[in-house]
């Protein structure tokens, strides 16, 4: 055990000796830190340079303290891996023996079944003996329930040893140990299973024995677990405040160390500027030294080394500039770096809180492996001896219950010692038990008696009993016996086991008392590292979690930030750049203000300057006219004078013309002045109108033009700004030059005067020279005010300019405002173009269907035309036969040729025919279609528009039920608010006030806010709706239909999952409802816990809708993204169809162009070729279309299958539909865009506003926790300092006046100065004039940049000054509470008894955990409240976002009505121009016909006429022949006329046949058609109908199939469902018992589980929301902190000229303060030190706990031996008391000599002195004194003797003397120190006591304030006055004080009188300690000095 133990604290040490160096280092960092933040307040880096070097420095410190950070890192990552090894393999070996637990508890279970079985047969077989037994005796009834309960509680005992290992292995999955320790506990396991084997007939009983102790140790071991827990929680929070407060310090120091560099450099360039200036006011003083002395060529080359200079200064001071703006880029990356390192450095220093974290769980398990292996070794060493043990411990029954009774004592006594609470509850548990099996069996036996006594009755009754039954009891007897002895022996071993527990407790006892003090050595070091550790796991836990969170919120909003990023940038970028032009303009505002102040004061003094050197000059040229009246000589110069004057008139005019630009420039600054409040104003109403942005969208575009205007207008006013500071500065540079000159010329006409004509000469030479130069600066200074002018030009056109483009732009906006109207008008125009061409469509068809009736009627007609032919013909034929007979044969070719041609026209005739009808019938099928395509249309817009007011409906309904959820969620959680305050307040009484406060103001802000976001949310909602119905309105206007159907499309399957997402949500906002019903329900019974409890399950939930939320957000996203790319991809669609729909629109106009008959026949060929060439394109059109149209019905089938049935609704012909139209969809898609565009940064607004807001939330919550307690102190504060401010700005303002009069003073003081320095010329200038003239321009310089900085820090000053004073307040805070811990730590310390110690810490550990409970309950209470706004700020988003989606779906079912609509228009369009290119066909196919019959007939008729010319011809020439054969041939005439006439009639008579023929075969041909097409009719209505038919017939047949299929299949299945009802009747019946059994455990489970959740939850959320006071308490102390030393750092620049009383105040009270911190510092130190050496005493004390059996006796013979000593002592006093009594009326004759022989070395002047020491030596009053010595003045010197003798009387006690120290014995006069030593000398000592043996207890360390290591007890009395003195010791009753010390302080060099009197005379009084000198009164005394 011991070498274990060894091993374990070693193992222990070197593990906290790690944890404890990193820790040590940490601290000296910090110690470091705040030296350096505490001593950096009052330094100041010179230059830019150093400064770089610092931060550079400062780089590198951090970058070292990075890498010790990431090698600590290192090192505990190896650590960890190390005991993560040690942890598997000990998991490893806990499972091997868990496994081997089991099958033992296996073999129990059997075993105990067997004894069950046993049990039953015995008692059956007692039975039967009662019933046959009829005699027995007494003692056997006696003894057998004293067996039983004696073999019971064996058994009982015996299972409690074995049970209690397996209990401890219960949370063996989280420990750790060595392999070698779980190697040698598994070899002790297997021997003890082995001992075990032996013991199986005792483990029922000691089963349930185990599982009570467990069940109380576990239980007891959880709450001291939560103790731990909750201290270290309390450190934790401690050390994280620390460290951000020490973050916030390293933060402000590098803060502050860039402004001090910045103020460094602006420092050393106005030193720069200021030596320049001096250097300049040298060198022309030079000028002026050796103006008189040089020639004018070396003052032209000075003037030009001047300028030249001038030049140099200006270009170093552009450089410097340069320099500065490099430094200040330097400066900026170096603070990006410190960025990034303070970055890595949280990285790394997170990581070793992971590590550590981790590490302290590894040790936390390791320690528990160790004790619990320690618990089994001890149990199994006790198991060893209970083998060798049981044999001699066997007592009877009596024994064990005795001692069961000394073991109760025991337990009673036992709680006193300082033993561990979980041992002593197992043993109470165990004895509980024995007692509850002793009563038990007790009762048995009464039981058992009462059966004997009944069957005794039975058996004296039925005397007459066989001998086989006597027989039988005879053996049941034997039985009985049998078994009382096996009793006895169990009873035997239950008391050796008794024995053996009573051991197992003393040696528990033991060990308990050796691990407290082992725990008491290393509690000192193991506190710290269990702090750090827990706190370092709860961060752990927390950033963990956060960490998971927040990976998924970013892989969530990845994909929104993809999309919301340029916006937001954006928007980011444009509202900084207006925060950052609006300060920029603030400071310029000011900044010109201030230079304006600065340049009115500087014109006033040069307009004086100019004054003065205007009467100087005048006085001049009075001068010099009496010079010249005096000499006639000067007449020349009086000439010369003349014209200077002329010169000086124009000088004077040219100064006026300079002073009336100067007007102008005053009067334009004037003008910026106004315009600068102008535009403050416009500033002002900017920013309210940034403000306004989240709420108002439709104002954006106003504001940001506006903001533009600002913006140019700002950069024009800033060129004007710079150009008149410019001209400004060029004035007083030419002004400065025109006075410096003015100075020289006064100064040579002054030197004129007093020289002589020669010198006059030289005078006049040079004044000609210095005309010229003259007139050279007065031409420049004309160029430079031209140029000014010039300037002045430039900028207002550039103004101008400014302007008009600022006009520009606002015409282009309206411009843009008027495009946007006439694209809404053209989109108008395109709808009402788009109906006027259906409509001109429709006329075209109407026109083409009329052109083929004309057509129609043209066939009419030309067939009547032909009709007249032929009748004219059959005219003609008639004609030719009746003059010739000859022509037979020709007239029978044309009868043939016409018959012929009558047969073609009959075929041309009826094919015309039935073109005709096919037409017509084309002509009805297409007017069918129509109806019904329109049909469908009206049928598809109502489905479409009854499923949107359906959507909508839902919607509704659903925020509805959401709004009404959330209020009576908000009801609940109000109600459940209010029996929280109401049991706070019954709780916590003394903390009501505040918390009610808290809450109150937290509820009214929250209150506000959610009611200002529900407004707002409100008014958003109700303008979007307007917006949605207006852009509705534009939608349908604008034919923006086929957008929202391919939207529509995607989003009906949303809208589906959307409703089920709602549903879900009402479910579990339901059951909120229901669970806050019951909380309200159960709030008046329930307790604190269960309302905790609930508010940590409502966070839960809280959290869960907020990841549902963010689900449907990123849902709502993801289909924008689809929706955007249908979008894409239907645009892409559109714009292949309004290609296709141009073309057919222009064949359309083509087609009407060819409709008309009179168009010619090219014409007809052109349209011919146009249409096959268009038919060709149309086909692969829609060859491609059709694919097209294939894949995306594969695609929305794919998709419809997936959404479900009710989403799939779109049919292929819809969607060839929504392919066909495209045309006017552009612009209104683009309208689209913006709108969503516009949507959308409404939203991320909402977005940003609502982050904002939480932002807002969060820190008004912080600061009114925070600020809660300080606002009554800071408003009389503020109200303190408001006057003190007023009283400050009116000592500014005069103090300002008074500076601007000391400007002018010094002004007027350095005119005279020049003067005087004029004057005296020969007299050289002293250095000291030099140095005045220098500060002079350095104090004006100087003054306006205080002034100049002084108004910025004027508005700061209030807030500031406040800020102070909170942190003064703090301060006094701390340093009450910290006198307040001395003053406990001094009390502590004087109570040496270490129970009290206890105590007071357990009652302050109380009270700490009270107010812990108390802050985590109302921080409870604002986190629920802020989780709350949290939830309904993003269901206000869920809202906006889901009103947009379905605005955007509106917008998408409108897009798709209108594309569908367009479809359809298009399709008709389609078949209008098919079926008129079908006509146009036939109208050529006819007219072709038509055109070739008109041909033929031409033909006919010319051979017609030919032949009737030939025939007329022939009949004159027949006319001749006739008229000569008249005569002969009459006869033959008569013959021939006669067969004419014959053939003619038969000629007609043939054609009349012919006709009668032809209109039969008409008939005919015409009957024949009919039928024809009645037999097709009738052969296609025959395929039909077989079709039908046998479709029918498959139809039936496969319904008949199924039927009978789905008959047999619900047969079967009926009987399956027979079958499984009867199986689940049965099992249920089974089951159900089971299922009571189960639910019943799992219930008590359940309810265990959910206490230690609802505690270690409690103690999470507690620690979490302590966390988070503790931050924000720690980031507004940050924020305060910098702002104080902002403020301090201001005041220290400002403020070092103009108030150094008050700065020199200000350090006085740091000089105090800083005293103060180091007393306090010194106080606590000492207190430390106390504490250290009291708790060392401790230690020692817990250490000689195990001694103190030993020591008793010592210390009873150390009291005898006191009380000897105290006899002693008190022998010794009344010895001393004696010899003073008797000593005391006796004079030292030693003593007399000194004062006889002292009195005569005296000097004369001093011997009263001495007199009166004698008398106050022999105890005589001062006024006797006084009266003796004035009488000695009268009587002489004989009288004092007589006086001195006579008048000693009795000696009362003495004063007291002062001891001299050696200081004062060395300055001290020799009548001094005589003094001294008589007083010293006439206190009487003690004598030296006996004390060797008794030792002072302590000593206290040397300290700051004490020189001497005096002791705790002379400390009181001594540690004021003496500083050199040795230790004197404290005695331990009396306490008596030495009053002289070992060795002389008057050293060896003193007189020989103040050498000590030796110890041999009795002569010192003895001074005892009062009873209030204890050592506590000696620390309150030490603490008050």
């Amino acid at each position: 055990m011991s070498s274990w133990l060894g091993g374990l604290g070693s193992g222990l040490g070197q593990s906290l000796g790690q944890v404890g160096g990193s820790l040590s280092s940490f601290t000296g960092q910090i110690s470091t830190f705040t030296k350096d933040m505490l001593l950096e307040g009052v330094e100041e880096v010179g230059d830019a340079a150093t400064e770089l070097q610092v931060s550079n420095s400062k780089l590198a410190q951090l970058e070292a303290a990075y890498g010790s950070q990431k090698s600590e890192h290192e090192r505990l990552k190896k650590l960890h891996a190390e005991l993560e090894e040690k942890l598997e393999a000990s998991e490893i070996q806990i499972k091997r023996q868990s496994a081997e637990y089991r099958t033992l508890l296996q073999q129990r279970d059997v075993e105990i079944s067997h004894f069950k079985a046993r049990q039953s047969g015995l008692q059956e077989e007692v039975q039967k003996l009662q019933q046959s037994a009829q005699a027995a005796s007494m003692g056997g009834p006696a003894t057998l329930p004293v067996a039983t309960t004696a073999s019971t509680t064996t058994t009982s005992s015996a299972s409690s040893l074995l049970s209690r290992p397996s209990g401890s292995h219960q949370g063996f999955h989280s420990d750790e140990m060595d392999l070698s320790d779980v190697i040698w506990s598994q070899q002790e396991i297997n021997r003890l299973s082995t001992e075990v084997l032996r013991l199986e007939a005792e483990v029922a009983h000691w089963r349930r024995m185990s599982q009570a102790s467990t069940a109380a140790g576990a239980g007891n071991g959880d709450q001291g677990e939560i103790l731990k827990l909750q201290r270290t929680i309390k450190e934790l929070r401690e050390e994280m405040s620390g460290e951000v407060d020490e973050h916030q310090h390293e933060l402000t120091a590098l803060q502050d160390a860039q402004r001090q560099k910045m103020a460094d450099i602006t420092r050393r360039h106005r030193e720069e500027l200021a030596d320049y200036e001096e250097r300049i006011e040298e060198l022309e003083e030079q000028i002026q030294n050796g103006g008189g002395q040089a020639a004018s060529l070396s003052d032209a080359s000075k003037l030009l080394e001047l300028e030249k200079s001038s030049q140099t200064l200006q270009d170093a001071a552009e450089q410097r500039e340069q320099q500065l703006s490099e430094l200040s880029a330097s400066l900026e990356e170096a603070r990006r770096k410190r960025d990034a390192l303070q970055l890595e450095k949280d990285e790394a220093q997170e990581e070793n809180a992971e590590l550590l974290h981790n590490y302290t769980r590894l040790q936390a398990s390791v320690a528990e492996l160790q004790t619990r292996v320690q618990e089994q070794e001890g149990k199994s060493l006790q198991k060893a001896q209970q083998d060798h043990e049981i044999q001699a411990l066997r007592k009877t029954l009596t024994d064990a219950e005795q001692e069961m009774q000394r073991l109760k004592s025991l337990t009673e006594a036992k709680p006193k010692e300082e033993v561990e609470h979980a041992d002593i509850l197992e043993l109470n548990t165990i004895i509980g038990a024995l007692r509850r099996e002793k009563e038990i069996l007790e009762q048995e036996q009464v039981n058992l008696r009462g059966k004997l006594k009944a069957a005794e009755e039975q058996l004296t009754g039925g005397a007459g009993a066989e001998s086989s039954e006597s027989e039988a009891l005879e053996v049941l007897k034997t039985e009985l016996e049998r078994r009382e002895k096996a009793l006895r022996d169990a009873e035997e071993e239950r008391n050796t086991l008794m024995l053996e527990l009573e051991e197992l407790d003393t040696q528990n006892q033991e060990a308990t008392q050796h691990m407290i003090s082992v725990k008491e050595q290393l509690s000192g070091q193991l506190r710290e590292a269990e702090a750090e550790m827990t706190k370092l796991t709860a961060e752990l836990n927390k950033t963990k979690d956060k960490e998971m969170e927040l990976e998924q919120e970013l892989e969530t909003q990845k994909e929104k930030m993809s999309q919301s990023a340029y916006t937001l940038n954006d928007l980011h970028m444009g509202k900084k750049q207006l925060e950052s032009t609006l300060k920029e303009l603030k400071d310029k505002l000011g900044h010109a203000q201030n230079q304006g102040k600065e340049a009115r004061r500087e014109i006033s003094e040069l307009k004086k300057g100019l004054q003065e050197r205007d009467e100087e000059l005048s006085a001049a040229e009075a001068r010099l006219t009496r010079a010249g009246e005096r000499r006639s000589e000067a007449q020349g110069t009086s000439e010369e004078l003349a014209g200077k004057e002329s010169e000086l008139s124009d000088l004077r005019r040219e100064l006026e013309e300079v002073r009336s630009s100067h007007a102008k420039v005053m009067s334009e600054d004037y003008e910026m002045k106004i315009e600068n409040r102008r535009l403050k104003a416009e500033n002002e109403q900017v920013t309210g109108q940034m403000e306004q942005l989240g709420r108002q969208k439709e104002g954006q575009v106003s504001l940001n033009r506006t903001v533009r205007e600002k913006d140019t207008r700002i950069e024009a006013l800033k060129l004007e700004k710079s150009e008149l500071e410019g001209e400004l500065r060029q004035a007083e540079t030419s002004l400065a030059e025109q006075a410096k000159q003015y100075q020289q010329t006064i100064e040579e006409l002054t030197r004129a005067r007093s020289m002589d004509a020669s010198t006059l000469q030289t005078e006049h030479e040079r004044t000609i020279k210095l005309n010229q130069e003259k007139d050279m600066e007065i031409a420049q200074l004309k160029r430079d005010q031209e140029q000014l002018a010039s300037d002045h030009r430039d900028t207002n056109e550039l103004l101008s300019i400014t302007v008009a483009g600022q006009k520009q732009l606002t015409d282009l906006l309206q411009e843009k405002d008027v495009f946007m109207e006439s694209l809404k008008q053209n989109a108008t125009d395109l709808q009402v173009e788009m109906e006027s061409g259906i409509t001109a469509a429709r006329k075209d068809a109407e026109a083409l269907k009329q052109a083929l009736e004309d057509k129609e009627k043209q066939l009419g007609g030309m067939k009547e035309e032909n009709s007249h032919l032929k009748e004219e013909i059959d005219r003609v034929r008639d004609q030719q036969s009746r003059p010739q007979p000859l022509t037979e044969p020709k007239t029978l070719d044309i009868i043939t040729e016409l018959e012929t041609e009558i047969t073609q026209l009959k075929s041309s005739r009826e094919v015309l025919e039935k073109e005709a009808e096919t037409l017509r019938t084309a002509m009805e099928e297409h007017r069918a279609s129509l109806l019904l395509s329109q049909q469908s249309l009206q049928v598809q817009q109502t489905e479409l528009e009854q499923a949107h007011a359906r959507h909508q409906q839902t919607t509704l309904n659903y925020d509805r039920l959401i709004h009404t959820r959330d209020e009576e969620i908000g009801h609940l959680q109000q109600t459940v608010d209010r029996l929280g305050e109401s049991l706070s307040r019954a709780d916590s009484p003394p903390v009501e006030g505040d918390v009610i406060l808290q809450e109150d103001k937290s509820q009214t802000l929250n209150q506000e806010n959610g009611s200002e976001k529900h407004d707002l949310s409100k008014v958003e909602i109700d303008k979007l709706i307007k917006g949605i119905k207006e852009k509705d309105t534009e939608i349908s206007q604008l034919n923006e239909k086929n957008l929202s159907l391919t939207k529509q499309l995607d989003q009906l399957v949303v809208s589906r999952d959307q409703v089920g997402k709602l549903s879900q949500m009402i479910l579990q906002k339901d059951l909120e409802i229901q669970a806050l019903h019951a909380r309200a329900s159960m709030g008046g019974a329930g307790g604190h816990n269960q309302d905790v409890l609930f508010l940590q399950q409502q966070l839960q939930a809280y959290a869960v809708e907020r990841e549902q939320v963010l689900a449907v957000l990123n849902e709502k996203t993801r289909e924008n993204s689809q929706l955007r790319s249908d979008y894409h991809r239907i645009m892409d669609i559109m714009a292949g169809k309004e290609a296709a729909l141009l073309k057919l629109q222009q064949e359309n106009q083509r087609l009407s162009i060819m409709g008309d008959p009179a168009g010619n026949q090219e014409m007809f060929k052109e349209t011919i070729q146009n249409l096959s060439r268009i038919i060709r394109e149309k086909d692969i059109e829609i060859d491609a279309l059709t694919q097209k149209c294939q894949t995306l019905v594969t695609v929305l089938q794919a998709s419809g299958g997936e959404a479900g049935a009710g989403s799939g609704g779109v049919s292929s012909n819809q969607f060839e539909e929504l392919l066909q139209e495209r045309d006017t969809l552009k612009q209104q898609v683009k309208k689209m865009e913006e709108w969503k565009q516009q949507v959308i940064t409404t939203v991320k607004n909402m977005q940003q506003e609502s982050a904002q807001l939480q932002e807002e939330l969060l820190k008004l919550q912080g600061q009114v926790s925070a600020d809660s307690d300080c606002s009554s102190k800071l408003s009389v504060d503020y109200t303190q300092l408001i006057q003190s401010y007023e009283q400050k700005e009116r000592k500014l303002g005069s103090l300002s006046q008074e500076l601007a009069q000391v400007q002018q003073t010094i002004s007027q003081l350095s005119t005279t100065k020049h003067v005087l320095l004029g004057k005296l010329d020969s007299v050289g200038q002293t250095p000291e004039v030099i140095a005045a003239q220098a500060s002079g321009p350095f104090l004006t310089a100087e003054a306006p940049s205080h002034q100049m900085a002084s108004p910025v820090n004027r508005e700061n000053l209030p807030e500031e000054l406040a800020s102070l004073r909170a942190l003064l307040v703090e301060r006094e805070n701390i340093i009450r509470t910290l006198q307040e811990n001395n003053h406990r730590l001094s009390n502590s310390a004087s109570a040496s008894e270490g129970e009290q110690r206890c105590q007071a810490e357990e009652a302050r550990q109380v009270k700490e955990r009270l107010e812990s409970l108390q802050r985590s309950v109302r921080e409870k209470d604002l986190l629920i409240k802020t989780k709350g706004d949290q939830l309904s700020q993003v269901s206000e988003t869920l809202r906006n976002r889901e009103n947009d989606n379905e605005v955007l779906k509106q917008a998408v079912t409108n897009l798709k009505e209108r594309a569908l609509i367009l479809e359809m228009d298009g399709r008709k369009l389609k078949e209008e121009n098919e079926l008129v290119a079908s006509r146009s066909r036939e109208k050529e196919s006819e007219f072709r016909a038509l055109q070739e019959t008109n041909m033929q007939v031409s033909l006919l008729l010319r051979e017609k006429e030919f032949e009737l010319s030939a025939v007329s011809e022939k009949a004159t020439t027949v006319e001749k022949m006739l008229k000569d054969k008249e005569q002969g041939k009459s006869g033959e005439l008569n013959q021939l006329l006669n067969e004419l006439k014959s053939m003619q009639e038969k000629a007609v008579a043939f054609q009349q046949e012919r006709d009668r023929v032809m209109m039969a075969l008409k008939q005919k041909q015409m009957e024949t058609s009919a039928v024809h097409s009645e037999l097709q009719h009738t052969k296609d209505k025959e395929q039909r109908l077989n079709l039908e038919l046998e479709r029918l017939r498959n139809h039936l047949l496969d319904i008949e199939d199924s039927y009978t299929r789905e008959a047999l299949g619900a047969e079967d299945r009926e009987t399956e469902l027979r079958k499984r009802v009867a199986m689940l009747d049965e099992r249920l019946a089974t089951s159900s018992s089971a299922v009571e059994n189960a639910s019943q455990q799992a219930s008590m489970q359940v309810e265990s589980l959910q206490e230690q959740l609802s505690r270690v939850v409690k103690q999470r959320d507690e620690a979490l929301a302590q966390l988070r006071t503790s931050q924000e308490q720690v980031n507004q102390y940050a924020v305060s902190l910098s702002n104080l030393q902002m403020v301090l750092e201001q005041f220290q620049q400002e403020e070092k000229a103009m108030y150094s009383a008050e700065l020199e105040k200000h350090k006085r009270e740091k000089e105090e303060w800083r005293k103060k911190a180091l007393k306090l510092e010194d106080q606590a130190s000492a207190l430390q030190v106390n504490l250290d050496e009291a708790n060392a005493a401790l230690d020692s004390a817990s250490r000689l706990t195990d001694q103190l059996d030993m020591k008793e006796e010592q210390i009873e013979e150390l009291k005898n031996q006191v009380d000897l000593r105290q006899e002693m002592l008190e022998e010794a006093q009344r010895k001393l008391m004696n010899l003073l009594n008797s000593t005391e009326g006796k004079i030292d004759k030693v003593l007399m000599r000194n004062l006889f022989l002292g009195y005569f070395h005296t000097p004369k002047t001093k011997r009263s002195d001495v007199l009166r020491l004698m008398g106050s030596v022999l105890d005589l009053s001062r006024e006797d004194v006084d009266t003796m010595l004035g009488e000695d003045g009268r009587h002489g010197v004989t009288g004092w003797v007589s006086s001195w003798l006579g008048a000693r009387g009795a000696q009362s006690v003495p004063n007291t003397p002062q001891r001299p120290t050696g200081g004062q014995g060395f300055n001290s006069s020799f009548s001094e120190m005589f003094v001294k030593f008589l007083e010293i000398e006439s206190t009487p000592a003690l004598p030296p006591l006996m004390l060797h043996d008794i030792k002072p207890l302590n000593a206290p360390p040397s300290r700051r304030t004490t020189g001497a290591a005096s002791n705790t007890a002379a400390g009181a009395a001594a540690a004021s006055k003496r500083s050199g003195e040795s230790n004197p010791f404290l005695a331990p009753r009396s306490a008596a004080v030495p009053l002289l010390a070992s060795s002389g302080t008057g050293g060896a060099g003193g007189h020989l009188l103040m050498k000590p009197i030796s110890d041999a005379l009795p002569t010192f009084t003895p001074v005892p300690v009062s009873a209030e000198a204890s050592a506590g009164a000696v620390l309150k005394d030490l603490l008050k000095q």
